[in-house]
């Protein structure tokens, strides 16, 4: 995957936005202000940190040694850093990346998640 696809799959959410709150070349990618992934888009290799359930973070870990690893400065239990442009398939990072957007968002108030669905 190419830091375009990154940034466009991580676009085609509902709401999602991408910021830079700490320095030009780190993407925060968020929904309604609620981080779902973070990358440096000019990095090499490509990695993005993903939030996870728990219990999958450390099977994925196990399953793919080297290319998804505890989150980088975030939460270990609840963040994994991936490599995307390496051996990973890009239809399992999609996978990733959406898993974190709905993580994210289940963790949204009611109400606010309610405005998601919404057209």
């Amino acid at each position: 995957m190419t830091p375009q696809q990154l940034r466009t799959l991580c676009l085609s959410f509902n709401a999602a936005v991408e910021d830079f709150p700490f320095n030009p070349e780190t993407s925060v990618f968020k929904v309604l202000g609620k981080l779902f992934a973070l990358t440096g888009l000019e990095a090499r290799p490509l990695t993005v940190n993903l939030k996870c359930d728990p219990d999958d973070a450390v099977r994925l870990r196990g399953e793919h040694p080297g290319l998804i690893i505890p989150g980088y400065h975030m939460n270990k239990r609840h963040w994994n850093t991936v490599t995307v442009d390496g051996d990973l398939p890009d239809r399992l990072v999609r996978e990733l990346v959406e898993d974190s957007y709905d993580l994210v968002v289940a963790g949204l108030p009611r109400a606010e998640r309610l405005r998601l669905d919404r057209p």
